[in-house]
């Protein structure tokens, strides 16, 4: 499906973030799996933390961010700062102690981390947000969060290379310079366009993203399905080190 060209051009602004080659196609390299079945549990480990009422690896810097009400922490654990490798664990809170439910293999920005994220640096934001908004080129596969499904709006263009073309089939809006409340793929950007934008989870092609998030299809559903407004979820994301300090 073509765009009209005004929404053609906002949807290149919305995801100018967003997982998309800046050059030639992405490494021949298969996309990571979740870590169980779909409609399971993922395996996790059981090992409890030495401070079960701490998320693991943050440190008081970012946890003192996370809303006292949050009972869903999406922890995103980057090898380094200037790596795009990293893992994802989703982290549930019962009365006052935390539990892993999920881990996958994931993705971030091509050049690794920044806490000075500006548009095209292709550096993943570090820091705290929440969740509040998801949308895709697929239906709804369940979520309680509001859903935006448009094939067209969410659909890459036609000359990102094979790889990209099911980036976007689900996605969940991280709330770094957007307007929560809105469809993902609204370009607002209230610091401005400087500081980037549309930065969202979303699915994974195998490689870095330009400043995104990205997880395989099993992790993407679960964690639709998973994720719960009442819950407060927010995402912590950031290289291991700056996590941790």
């Amino acid at each position: 499906m073509t765009l009209a060209a005004a929404a053609f051009g906002a949807l290149l602004a919305t995801l100018s973030a967003c997982g998309t080659a800046t050059s030639g196609p992405a490494p021949a390299r298969s996309g990571h799996g979740a870590q169980g079945p779909l409609g399971r549990t993922p395996t996790v480990s059981s090992a409890p933390s030495t401070d079960p009422t701490r998320i693991p690896g943050v440190g008081d810097h970012l946890y003192r961010r996370i809303p006292a009400g949050s009972r869903q922490v999406v922890a995103v654990y980057g090898e380094d700062d200037d790596s795009a490798e990293s893992r994802l664990v989703l982290y549930t809170r019962r009365a006052s102690a935390w539990r892993p439910a999920g881990s996958w293999p994931a993705h971030n920005g091509r050049g690794g981390w920044t806490t000075e994220h500006h548009e095209g640096d292709e550096r993943s934001p570090t820091g705290v947000f929440t969740l509040t908004d998801a949308g895709g080129v697929l239906p709804d596969p369940g979520t309680r969060l509001p859903y935006d499904q448009d094939e067209d709006a969410y659909a890459p263009p036609a000359e990102w290379d094979e790889a990209h073309q099911h980036d976007f089939d689900y996605v969940i809006a991280i709330d770094y310079n957007r307007l929560k409340g809105t469809p993902p793929r609204d370009a607002t950007r209230p610091r401005g366009r400087s500081k980037g934008g549309g930065i969202w989870l979303h699915m994974d092609h195998g490689s870095g993203t330009s400043a995104c998030v990205s997880v395989s299809k099993e992790a993407m559903e679960y964690l639709l399905r998973t994720l719960d407004p009442a819950r407060e979820p927010v995402v912590v994301m950031g290289d291991r080190a700056t996590l941790r300090a």
